[in-house]
């Protein structure tokens, strides 16, 4: 099923829309755990002052 929905959307928008859509999905993942480790070591830097 999801591999359907996937060729159907290639069919639809074009190859380097998919692929930019995925790249977004996957890097969005990344900086939400940036996002984690910044606000542990500012928290651990409170902590220390």
């Amino acid at each position: 099923m999801m591999n359907v929905d996937w060729v159907n959307l290639v069919g639809n928008v074009g190859f380097p829309i998919v692929v930019t859509f995925y790249l977004l999905m996957r890097i969005e993942t990344r900086v939400k755990e940036l996002e984690q480790a910044v606000e542990e070591l500012a928290n651990d830097m409170r902590k220390k002052e």
